[in-house]
């Protein structure tokens, strides 16, 4: 029997027992080896397990990316119907807007007349019944005028279609017709109001700051039951601080937040009969934080509050500028060298129950009116009468142009001419427009006082506005 050899590379001979041994030995370094790997592999000792959990995560990775396709389409999907929510926001806010503005114009017009021809009945000679009754229809429209006035403004300020027109003014242009207006609102509640004026120059939107103060003396008038109402104003270091307090119930401590919230209203305004949705405050707060001007308050329970806002002074160079512009103290009702006695106003407006309520309220005041749709019209009634003012509707039918252009066009004309345009638009652009061109700019509903003591203003000779 031969004897099998195997060369090596040191050229030794091995002998079969070595072979085996040599065989042995390999077998259990790959044992080692693969038991090593399998125990790496996975629980199950089983040497495709790595291969299998391979597959099983290829799988998970595809359902989850799958899943998070669909979930982007899904997103994809709701940022579209986001968008198109927001569309119709957009487009419900333009249509809230058109409706303000329908509004202001379309529903204070008959308004408007309403109270012209309430206040020219109240300058007549009237049975004391039917003095009563114009009494009674007279704070029934100032209620609805309220009423309205209150969602018209809310609205405006939480559309954003408010926006401030800050200016130059003697602050006794704004309260001086306020005194006298709520004077008579609180005689009618038997209570005196105490006016302390003031010629300082401030800055800030006059309509707005006039929204504010007769809040304040409305609810200050309102739930007074005996006693006094005061307005007047105090210097401070920041500006000059309009106050107006009453000798009221006061409020409580933990009401003073919460009574400038929306639809929040005292706990007395039932007891009061009070018709209002308890936005007034509400609109104070924001108009207050818009024109940048702060708001207090101050009371103390069964002794009456203190409400006032701060406002600051007008720099000296526009102070000066303005003062000259600014009307001059209102001369009285009852003074019988008025300038209102047998002065020509010219009044145009489209709407015919306007011009009859114009033309009863000034004749009322003893004014020599002539009122018209057009300017072509006035004219050709005039008889070359030559006007003191002109009061004209901001919006005139024709479309032509507006009534700011119109006013400017009859004031070249006729130099001189007072003019004052009226509108149920608060926008700020407007006012300013006004202001700029040197006329004066009033709001639906007009409110008779006030124009009483502004055309008083214009046409005594340190008032008028060449």
């Amino acid at each position: 029997m031969a004897l099998f050899q195997l060369s090596t590379g040191d050229d030794t001979t091995l002998s079969p027992e070595a072979l085996r041994e040599e065989n042995r030995r390999l077998r259990k370094v790959c044992q080692a080896l693969m038991s090593r790997v399998e125990s790496g592999s996975g629980a199950d000792g089983a040497p495709y397990a790595a291969f299998e959990r391979s597959v099983l995560l290829a799988e998970q990775v595809k359902e989850r990316t799958d899943a998070l396709h669909r979930a982007l389409d899904e997103l994809g999907q709701a940022n579209a119907r986001l968008q198109a929510a927001k569309a119709d926001a957009d487009a419900a806010n333009l249509s809230k807007t058109k409706f303000l503005a329908a509004v202001s114009h379309d529903l204070l017009q008959p308004l408007n007349a309403a109270r012209l021809f309430v206040s020219a009945l109240e300058a007549h000679s009237l049975p004391e019944a039917s003095t009563t009754l114009v009494g009674h229809v007279g704070r029934s429209l100032k209620d609805v005028e309220g009423l309205l006035g209150t969602l018209v403004d809310i609205s405006r300020l939480d559309a954003g279609v408010l926006h401030a027109d800050k200016a130059p003014f003697a602050v006794s242009t704004l309260l001086d017709a306020l005194a006298e207006e709520y004077r008579q609102v609180a005689a009618v509640r038997g209570l005196s109001l105490h006016y302390v004026p003031s010629h300082v120059m401030v800055e800030s939107d006059l309509a707005l700051l006039a929204r504010v103060i007769r809040n304040f003396l409305s609810n200050a008038v309102r739930y007074t039951e005996q006693g006094h109402v005061l307005l007047g104003c105090r210097r401070r270091p920041e500006g000059v601080e309009i106050m107006v307090g009453d000798t009221g119930p006061g409020i409580a401590e933990q009401q003073r937040e919460a009574i400038f919230l929306e639809f929040q209203r005292s706990p007395d305004a039932q007891r009061h009969h009070s018709r209002g949705l308890g936005l007034g405050l509400a609109i104070v707060d924001r108009i207050s934080t818009m024109l940048e001007q702060p708001v207090t308050l101050a009371s103390r329970s069964g002794h009456g509050s203190l409400f006032s806002i701060t406002v600051p002074y007008a720099s000296s160079h526009a102070a000066s500028s303005r003062r000259s512009a600014e009307p001059r103290g209102a001369v009285a009702d009852d003074d019988p060298g008025s300038p209102l006695a047998e002065c020509v106003v010219w009044v145009i407006d489209d709407d015919e129950a306007i011009i009859d309520g114009m033309q009863a309220l000034l004749g009322s005041w003893g004014c020599r009116v002539r009122a018209a749709a057009t300017a072509s019209a006035l004219e050709a009634t005039s008889d070359g009468e030559t006007p003191d003012v002109l009061l004209v509707d901001y919006h005139l039918g024709d479309h032509r142009e507006t009534g700011l252009a119109l006013a400017a066009r009859l004031r070249r004309r006729y130099p001189g001419l007072a003019a004052v345009v009226i509108t149920a638009n608060h926008d700020a652009q407007l006012s300013r427009s006004a202001r700029e061109a040197g006329m004066h700019c009033l709001l639906k509903p007009l409110k008779p006082m006030r124009l009483r003591m502004l055309l008083v203003s214009l046409l005594t000779p340190q008032g008028s506005q060449g």
